[in-house]
């Protein structure tokens, strides 16, 4: 489970769309949300719906070693 505090959040959204080296706008794209949904994330303005928070936590286990600091971080390890 996602640590959910908006500032947490809004950390953990702009810190992986970074490490995929990609824009607001192509991350909106990967996630399947509009590029004003990933700007309000990362200025704590709202908070991603739980399946895109499930979401975020799925690409960082993907991410590997390069995510590994973000999933001690903000995500229980559940396995």
């Amino acid at each position: 489970m996602p640590v959910t505090e908006p500032l947490s959040t809004a950390i953990l959204v702009k810190e992986i769309r970074k490490r995929l080296g990609l824009t607001q706008v192509q991350f909106a794209q990967v996630l399947g949300v509009s590029f004003q949904s990933v700007n309000r994330w990362e200025r704590s303005k709202t908070k991603p719906l739980p399946i895109v928070l499930k979401l975020l936590e799925v690409m960082v286990r993907e991410m590997g070693e390069n995510g590994s600091d973000l999933l001690a971080k903000y995500f229980v390890n559940q396995y």
